[in-house]
């Protein structure tokens, strides 16, 4: 039996730990709103959306080449800007990350606080995957890309039922 080829997300050939600015989205499983809900085109995180907030803006303080300059927790997914830059400490070089192995740890992380936190009874059901499989990432080549990518993701929850993400 042939099985469909799953799509290759990230750029062929390209160094993902090498200095940069990338957007990048993560969504949650079956984009089950997880985090919180948009009332009166406000963003009301529950305490699942607060866990993730907190995790994501404390990725520099575990890996000091990397820095989060733009991000919003929705309640299906998350958009940010995050920036690489290789860093020579004393001891020598930073030790050299991929972007996959920042948002790896970072779904890692997050499930365990979330299972350890969900009750049985949690709406929507959950079934053990906070996260899917992979996520969408590009690479900022310019200051013109940058802006645009800073205000799409500052705008995001006042645009909530148009995103691509957005269900009922």
């Amino acid at each position: 039996m042939d099985l469909p080829q799953r799509k290759l997300q990230r750029l062929k050939n390209y160094d993902y730990s090498q200095n940069g600015a990338y957007f990048v989205t993560i969504c949650t499983q079956k984009q089950l709103q997880l985090f919180g809900k948009i009332e009166n085109k406000i963003l009301v995180l529950n305490n699942a959306g607060r866990m993730v907030l907190d995790k994501f803006a404390q990725i520099p303080e575990f890996y000091p080449n990397i820095s989060v300059d733009k991000f919003v927790v929705m309640p299906n997914h998350l958009h940010a800007i995050l920036m690489i830059q290789r860093i020579r400490t004393a001891q020598g070089p930073f030790p050299t990350m991929q972007l996959s192995d920042y948002i790896h740890r970072f779904k890692v992380l997050t499930t365990k606080l979330y299972i350890e936190g969900v009750r049985k009874d949690s709406y929507p059901p959950f079934d053990k995957k906070v996260w899917q499989k992979s996520y969408h990432d590009h690479i900022i080549r310019n200051e013109v890309e940058y802006r645009k990518i800073w205000e799409y993701i500052a705008i995001n929850p006042l645009k909530w039922e148009l995103d691509k993400y957005y269900s009922e």
